[in-house]
């Protein structure tokens, strides 16, 4: 891994688009909305219907794929495991928090992401009255060593001792290389093994068999990679490759998910052919409650 660190400043820029995404199908709150986001739906539309007829899927069909496929996984975790504590790093602007609040107030819910981008997020939430003690937004730097936005303080000071945390990061990691995120990965699966239970919920992507939709892809990460100021890259060869890697890095247990195992079950948009997103669910090893059949 290099030891020159990688700038993540720029990476909430493109939660405005996806949040607009998210809104413009009925998955967000109203306050959450922002007329950069709309600008760039707008602006995005038809390059993303070219894209739906000819390849069979685009940006939209994607994100909203991995956003309702993680939010099963998550209500899964809390109905069978009692699990009560959710972190979304890079939350951006993500209704989930919102939206797991309304169906279990009982929630630990904390959002996480850059400083700019978590005050901006919690403004929005005190304004329309959705912050408080059970639902907190906190500064994040997941590159940081130590100190205050480091990653194994945000999760030691914001939740119980001991207790098993969900941890979300979506629309993040790829904009790492693999040597900078897969540090990253090893320190959160060292962090979550001190919380039998816990669980890891992210994204990946990838690269698709048809030439006209890889070079597409190709010519977005390069885009939004300039735009963010960072490496946009495609970590996977395939399902087994992403799950063994998880489970090198101290994971207990991978699961890795594709869209279209949820097609009947879950109402998302269908891709034309086999999906180029996975949503990666890696587990930390049981709860002694779980070892006894009971729940957490």
């Amino acid at each position: 891994m290099s030891t020159k660190p990688t700038d993540s400043s720029g990476i909430s820029f493109t939660a405005l688009y996806t949040g607009a995404v998210w809104h413009r199908n009925g998955l967000s709150d109203d306050s959450l909305t922002t007329v950069q986001g709309k600008w760039l739906y707008q602006l995005m539309s038809p390059f993303e219907a070219v894209s739906r007829q000819i390849a069979g899927g685009n940006l939209r069909t994607f994100l909203l794929q991995r956003h309702l496929i993680i939010d099963h996984l998550i209500e899964q975790t809390i109905r069978q495991h009692g699990a009560c504590q959710v972190l979304e790093i890079a939350c951006g602007l993500s209704p989930r928090g919102i939206r797991l609040r309304q169906r279990f107030p009982n929630l630990h819910m904390v959002e996480a992401d850059l400083t700019d981008m978590a005050r901006r997020k919690s403004a929005k939430l005190a304004a329309s009255g959705h912050l408080g003690h059970h639902h907190q937004v906190t500064p994040i730097d997941i590159l940081a060593p130590s100190g205050e936005q480091a990653l194994e303080t945000v999760i030691d000071r914001c939740f119980d001792a001991g207790g098993p945390v969900t941890v979300v990061t979506e629309g993040l990691t790829n904009y790492f290389s693999l040597p900078v995120i897969s540090d990253f990965w090893q320190r959160l699966a060292t962090a979550l093994a001190r919380r039998p239970g816990s669980v890891y919920l992210t994204d990946s992507y990838l690269l698709p068999p048809q030439p006209l939709l890889r070079g597409s892809i190709d010519l977005l990460s390069k885009v939004l990679g300039g735009m963010t100021q960072s490496q946009v890259s495609f970590h996977f060869r395939d399902d087994g490759h992403a799950a063994s890697h998880f489970e090198n890095l101290g994971f207990a247990a991978t699961n890795v998910h594709n869209p279209r195992d949820f097609y009947h079950t879950l109402a998302i948009p269908r891709s034309r052919d086999n999906p180029m997103v996975r949503v990666i669910e890696a587990r930390t090893g049981p709860s002694r409650d779980t070892l006894q059949g009971t729940a957490v």
